[in-house]
This record gives structure tokens, C-alpha cells and sequence, in this order.
């Protein structure tokens, strides 16, 4: 029993890992789940996550908004154009909230700062993943329907400017994202334990 509580307890901790790729977000708003090679001057070069063997892609970089690494770095790209960012000396290449315009588009200034800020913390990805290995993914499915439909609590989503949380279409926008981001790491949780369940299954049996 020992030995079988400490393999449930390193897959527990370890199916995070299973997870482990990059994501990259492009300025149309897709989601690119990858294994980045190289990023350049002009380009940044990855293989898909889900064939690590397969064919090495390329994105120009105007065409990327964020990185996403699976060590929880990011980078941002913007056009020079822009206003300078306002950058967390905590963070490595992080923009913290969007430059101003003078006719502001509060949805799509708020749909960005949620993809720069909000990190899906206290999203009940854990529960999830603890659920689901130590019952079933069957029983893992009742937390993980539960937590995906629910937005995320006001003070949870790390808005960079409180103050903006105010303005109606900003914040909408702001939390309709955060749901996303949420939504996506419970599922990519529930998708990874559930594979560690199976794996427990089979060792054990």
C-alpha cells in the first residue's frame, strides 16, 4: 500500500508535466499548443505538440500576440510602433496591460489584458487532476463540469488596472476571456489525469 500511495502521489504531482507544452497565441486569437524551437529576429520556428517528431513550422512574429512556456515565462510581442509597455521587473518579457489609444476598443483591450494577466490560478485544476487519479475519470468529470462553467471569482482574475474593471465592455470582455483560459486548463487537466489513471491501471493490473 505504501509503494502504491507513493506512485499515486509522484503521478499526481508529475501529470502537470504531461501538459508541458508551449502555447502560442496569434493575433487572430488561435491557440497553437507547440514545442517552440527557436524564436528569432523575424521568426519563431516550433513543431506541434501533439507530433513532436513531425515538421518543423514557421510564424513570422507580427503575426504572433504571446508565447505562453511551460515553465510559466511568457513573451509578447507588439509593433514598435506602439507605445512603450510597462514591464514587471518581476517578470521576464511581460507586458502587464495594453497601451492606451485615443478611441479606446474597451472589448478587445480587455479580451488582451486577460490573455497577458489572468493565469487560470485557483481555477480547480488541481481538484481536478486529484480527482480523477485517485476515484476515476468518471467521477473526475462531475468537478471538472462544475469548475469549467463557472467564471472565475473578481478577485482571481489579477486585472492589471482595477479601475477599468468599471467600464462594462471591458470588464465583460475581460472575464469572457479569463473563462476561456480557465475552461482550457481544467479540460487539459482532466485530459492529462485522466491518462495517469490509465497508466495507474495498467501498472497496477
Amino acid at each position: 500500500m505504501k509503494q502504491l500511495f507513493l506512485l499515486c502521489s509522484l503521478l499526481l504531482f508529475g501529470s502537470s508535466g504531461l501538459a508541458g507544452q508551449d502555447l502560442i497565441t496569434r493575433k487572430t486569437g488561435e491557440d497553437i499548443q507547440a514545442i517552440v524551437l527557436e524564436v528569432g529576429a523575424n521568426e519563431v520556428k516550433y513543431r506541434k505538440f501533439d507530433n513532436p517528431e513531425g515538421p518543423i513550422y514557421v510564424l513570422l512574429k507580427k503575426e504572433i500576440l504571446m508565447i505562453r512556456y511551460k515553465n510559466g515565462s511568457k513573451d509578447v510581442f507588439i509593433e514598435s510602433s506602439q507605445a512603450a509597455p510597462l514591464v514587471d521587473p518581476n517578470e521576464d518579457s511581460v507586458i502587464k496591460t495594453t497601451p492606451a489609444k485615443p478611441e479606446e476598443d474597451w472589448e478587445n483591450r480587455g479580451a488582451q489584458d486577460a490573455r497577458y494577466n489572468y493565469t487560470g490560478a485557483r481555477s480547480g485544476a488541481g481538484w481536478v487532476a486529484a480527482t480523477n487519479i485517485v476515484l476515476s475519470p468518471l467521477f473526475g468529470l462531475i468537478p471538472a463540469a462544475a469548475c469549467s462553467s463557472s467564471e472565475p471569482l473578481p478577485q482571481n482574475l489579477n486585472a492589471p488596472e482595477p479601475e477599468l474593471m468599471n467600464k462594462t465592455k471591458y470588464r465583460n470582455a475581460y472575464t469572457q476571456e479569463a473563462h476561456k483560459i480557465k475552461r482550457r486548463a481544467i479540460w487539459t487537466s482532466y485530459g492529462t489525469s485522466s491518462v495517469v489513471w490509465l497508466l495507474l491501471v495498467v501498472i497496477m493490473y
